[in-house]
């Protein structure tokens, strides 16, 4: 992990609002489906060299309130459909994690680590709960930038 400053921009996709213990059980995780209605109306009207984000922001409180979660890239615009929304990535402090596997497990074992090393007492850190992001690097590439203060 590494800490970067990180300059704000703009992307546009699809959310939803949720919190952690509600994606524990399948009956109420919005997450997956979330991502499986980017795959079907977004992911087609991706072209170039898009960039994929999973955007998690306007945290109620900390990681177990509510927040939004948004599937995102930089090259769609609200004007390709009214589902699309447009969500800023919050300049500031971020500390990144990466790392390469099967996707979606290698990003959910990454935020096992991110939870993992926050927990922990003698974290150096502390979350802002501003703006957290996954960019999708690759198709075997996650990294997760978490807003810190």
């Amino acid at each position: 992990m590494v800490v970067e400053q990180i300059e704000g921009f703009d992307l546009v996709g699809l959310s939803t609002r949720t919190k952690n213990a509600n994606e524990a059980d399948s009956s109420t995780a919005k997450i997956a489906p979330l991502w499986d209605k980017f795959g079907a109306e977004a992911a087609p009207k991706l072209r170039g060299a898009p960039k994929v984000y999973g955007v998690y922001t306007n945290y109620e409180s900390d990681h177990t309130g509510l927040f939004d979660v948004y599937a995102c890239s930089d090259v769609l615009s609200t004007e390709m459909s009214e589902d699309f929304e447009s969500v800023r990535i919050e300049p500031g402090k971020y500390l990144v994690f990466t790392a390469q596997g099967e996707m979606p497990q290698v990003a959910i074992d990454l935020w096992g680590e991110v939870w993992g090393y926050f927990s922990a007492p003698d974290c150096p850190q502390q979350r802002a709960y501003t703006t957290d992001f996954e960019h999708y690097v690759g198709a075997n590439e996650v990294q997760i930038a978490i807003s810190i203060k």
